[in-house]
């Protein structure tokens, strides 16, 4: 009998696992397309190769996977309990002997299985990738030539300026540049110069036009005055969007590296509360995996065998799920603003787990509420 339910116990965990691969590889399949399209249209129009594209599709998989992984995990645990139930496979081991609390045992293993995976992925993977991101972000906005200038084509930077020129030769330098600086209200200034270079002086950008011309309109007055100059060197570093190099980024941080930087003395633009929220919320994450799993078994249990489905227990246990993740964005704002609530975030969690206590306890004793109706009415 013990092999029996040993070998129960293997056919369904891989079962779980199966259709866990499966509904993972879809959602991950789904959202990174959406994804994509939006990054293949930022990158490849900003004059990115489709290696770069490649690039940043791989460093946003992990997080990607973080963010399906409990979906995952709740849509393989349904599916596999409906097939079971529809099929009679639960009802014959209920009728051997198997309680509810002995067949939820496969269910909390492939829950613990999904649950080490998301922790490598919190914990680890999603913050590497993250934080090369984050690199990659901050090399690509500095790199002017790609990310300002376009050949041929007019481009906005900013409000009320202008940018244009004909020709990037191979060697940087800029052909045939027009450049109008509108923001000044009471006066408007054009520049046009036969070449210019772009210079990094430091932290800022500077355009050098040579052999060109400055033409200066007053608005007031409408008086144009012109000016021919050999060299003339513009500001553009308030034009280039550029990320802060010196932030500090939580995200980017491994959870061994955030529990370090708990006991230094964090920088200003960090509160204690974000970190709080950031360390704990990855192993909540890990916890939510399993509480998925469970919900969407024990919820369906409750319906017992039909051979018409359990939609309704389908229903409510999707409609669990979401007001249980629901609450948790919530209770980050709360942690967030103060680092002392951080032990709320694992209440998602543990309403799960005793939603799930309490569907087991109804499947293991059904009618219990008609039988306690009967004991109260008179003889």
């Amino acid at each position: 009998m013990r092999d029996a339910v040993a070998k129960f116990d293997r056919y369904m965990l891989s079962q779980l696992l199966l259709l866990f691969g499966f509904f993972a590889l879809v959602l991950v399949a789904l959202f990174w397309i959406n994804r994509a399209v939006v990054l293949f249209d930022r990158l490849i129009g900003d004059g990115h190769s489709a290696l770069v594209f490649l690039e940043f599709t791989a460093l946003g998989l992990p997080r990607l996977i973080a963010t399906v992984l409990p979906v995952a995990t709740f849509a393989g645990a349904v599916y596999v309990t409906n097939r079971m139930s529809s099929e009679a496979e639960l009802t014959v081991m209920q009728s051997t002997g198997s309680s509810p609390w002995r067949l939820a045992r496969p269910v909390l293993a492939y829950g613990l299985c999904v649950a080490l995976m998301m922790s490598v992925l919190s914990h680890f993977l999603v913050p590497l990738a993250q934080r090369q991101l984050n690199q990659r972000e901050l090399e690509i906005a500095q790199n002017v030539t790609a990310g300002l200038l376009k050949e041929g084509q007019f481009l906005h930077p900013t409000t009320n300026v202008t940018l244009y020129t004909r020709l990037i030769g191979a060697d940087g330098v800029l052909h045939d540049v027009f450049l109008s600086d509108r923001r000044d209200r009471a006066q408007g200034v054009i520049y046009t110069a036969s070449e210019a270079y772009l210079v990094r002086n430091g932290a800022g950008t500077t355009l050098i036009m040579v052999d060109g011309l400055a033409q200066r309109l007053q608005k007031n007055g409408l008086a144009l005055s012109t000016a021919k100059f050999r060299d003339f060197s513009f500001d553009i570093s308030a034009l280039v969007r550029r990320d802060r190099p010196d932030r500090y980024d939580l995200a980017g941080l491994t959870t061994p590296a955030l529990i370090a930087a708990s006991r230094a003395t964090l920088p200003p633009q960090v509160s204690t509360g974000v970190l709080a929220e950031e360390l704990n919320s990855r192993f909540a994450q890990a916890l939510f995996c399993v509480v998925a799993a469970m919900v969407g078994f024990s919820i369906l249990l409750i319906g017992g065998f039909s051979r018409f489905g359990i939609w309704r227990e389908i229903a409510l246990a999707f409609a669990l799920l979401i007001a249980i993740d629901g609450s948790r964005g919530t209770l980050v704002r709360m942690v967030q603003t103060q680092a002392d609530l951080w032990p709320i975030l694992y209440l998602p969690s543990l309403f799960g787990a005793l939603v799930v206590l309490g569907a087991l306890w109804q499947s293991a004793h059904p009618g219990w509420t008609r039988r306690l109706i009967a004991r109260q009415k008179p003889a």
